[in-house]
């Protein structure tokens, strides 16, 4: 017999807009309008037809987006609401680690919290006197137990009601994004506690964003998208599907701020780079001044406009793209047009960090390209083979210049792509690398689990 059931579940809400207010109850009795406006004006659906069976001694990973349904899902198990439709069967002692110290009264000590609260769960006085030096052991407080709990910081109170829910010694443990309640060290304490409860062959319903937990302590996992159950089975997989979506999504938000940032207007600046001297003395020139320091100037566009960048497209492995992983090729495309012919000019490209770091620059002039001709419309390619950058959110540089650096158009921080990684490296850069090691130095073998 599973020790979690959900048959078809449903969960609908009502929601409430404004309404006018009635100026007396007379009033509103008398238009006939306090019906109508204390009428729900739209529903929604939490959950949508989801079924899971999570087996005894199992630990089950539930993730997705916020607003999916997540929580919502923890609180039908838990009791705390019922569900619209369908039906919800747990089989065992149930301890919900969702809302953290929701029974505490802040005038009275944490002492006399822990028996109030682990009655509220289930506990005899005399369990609760077993276990109160474990419980305020794992909170770590100590010099504070007898404190009144209105003195207690933010994570001193979760850490309290995690101490206590923890030790009810449930057959079915609840988590919702419980692990924010302390620094690090007390994580890792809970982290050795639910390792401690699936050895013991207890069941875990656990609900966070952190999906490297979900693959490391989960059998199985569902991802709800929406309020619907989108994919259930093998924790790297469910993760891997869900960790798509969300690039995908990315990439539509990203592909749109580039859309938008490419009809910038260009800042014009005088055609000839001699004049720039004499433009300085001319009301609103200084607008159309290339910056004195490339690496300080904020985003933007400028140039004479003598060649102009019409299109920048970014293309990944499988065409245009804006998220890519590190090591991805990269291939940035500008398509550029001159009206008139023009013999002296460079393209240029630098990727740089959210921060302001140059990552990368060049130009066709560095790498000692020299111009001869340019009109009409063309194409202009820079491939990168491998984008060796870690984890994180770039910004791109793109222009086009006489070799001295005049402008005739340059896009600066106009383009944003993103690197994922597995991986969480620190820095910017991720040469390719190996590690070696002699024989007395060995690690354990990598999770048998591989992604689809």
């Amino acid at each position: 017999m599973p020790a979690i059931e959900l048959d078809h579940v449903s969960k609908v809400y009502r929601r409430h807009g404004r309404r006018r207010r009635f100026a007396t109850l007379k009033s509103a009795l008398l238009t006939g309008s306090l019906v109508r406006h204390l009428r729900p004006d739209e529903s929604f659906s939490a959950l949508r037809d989801v079924s899971v069976s999570v087996p005894k001694g199992a630990c089950f990973g539930v993730i997705g987006r916020n607003g999916s349904g997540k929580s919502t899902l923890l609180k039908l198990v838990a009791g705390i609401t019922k569900p619209t439709s369908g039906s919800v069967r747990v089989h065992g002692r149930v301890s919900a680690l969702i809302e953290l110290g929701a029974g505490f009264h802040p005038e009275i000590s944490g002492r006399e919290n822990v028996f109030i609260n682990g009655i509220m769960l289930g506990l005899s006085r005399r369990e609760i006197s077993d276990r109160f030096d474990e419980i305020v052991e794992f909170a770590e407080l100590e010099d504070f137990i007898d404190a009144p709990v209105k003195t207690y910081s933010s994570g001193m109170y979760m850490r309290l009601g995690f101490a206590v829910a923890i030790n009810v010694d449930p057959d079915i443990l609840l988590v919702d994004e419980v692990l924010a309640v302390g620094d690090a060290g007390f994580s890792l304490k809970c982290l050795d506690k639910f390792a401690e409860f699936k050895r013991r062959g207890k069941t875990i319903l656990l609900v966070t964003h952190g999906l490297s937990m979900v693959e490391r302590f989960c059998d199985e996992a569902v991802w709800l998208e929406a309020g619907e159950s989108r994919t259930i089975g093998d924790p790297k997989r469910v993760v891997q599907r869900y960790l798509t979506d969300v690039e995908q999504t990315e990439d539509k938000h990203l592909a749109a701020q580039d859309a938008k940032a490419q009809q910038t207007p260009v800042m014009q600046a005088p055609a000839d780079p001699q004049a720039l001297s004499d433009a300085s003395e001319t009301q609103g020139a200084d607008d159309a001044k290339p910056p004195a320091d490339m690496f300080l100037a904020k985003e933007g566009r400028w140039g004479s406009g003598a060649v102009r960048i019409q299109e920048v497209t970014l293309e990944g492995p499988g065409g245009p793209a804006h998220v890519f992983h590190t090591g991805d090729p990269m291939t940035i495309r500008m398509q550029v047009s001159a009206a008139h012919p023009v013999d002296d000019f460079a393209f240029g490209v630098s990727i740089f960090s959210p921060d302001g770091v140059c990552c990368y620059g060049t130009n066709t002039d560095i790498e000692e390209m020299r111009s001869k001709s340019l009109q009409g419309d063309g194409e202009v390619v820079f491939a990168i083979e491998r984008l060796d950058l870690v984890e994180g959110t770039y910004k791109l540089d793109v222009a086009v210049h006489k070799r001295d650096g005049f402008s005739y158009d340059y896009h600066r921080l106009l383009y944003t792509f993103r690197v994922k990684s597995r991986t969480k490296d620190a820095g910017i850069y991720r040469p390719r690398h190996v590690w070696r090691f002699t024989d007395n130095v060995r690690f354990k073998e990598p999770d048998s689990r591989t992604d689809d």
